[in-house]
């Protein structure tokens, strides 16, 4: 079976007032997930740094 698949990459950046990351992130991958789209891996290099969704659905 060949299965094709799309990708899309979030970036969540830090901000000093508001919703912590983390909310943002539970946020926007539950906004994702009512699309078809399915967490493939995060990624944040330091905790200064965004953090980086990869998500990927049947193309």
């Amino acid at each position: 079976m060949n299965q094709r698949w799309n990708y899309q990459v979030i970036e969540i950046s830090m901000q000093m007032f508001g919703k912590s990351m983390t909310e943002r992130a539970q946020e926007e991958l539950n906004r994702q997930g009512q699309l078809g789209w399915e967490l493939v891996s995060s990624v944040q290099s330091s905790a200064a740094d965004c953090i980086r969704l990869f998500l990927k659905k049947p193309a």
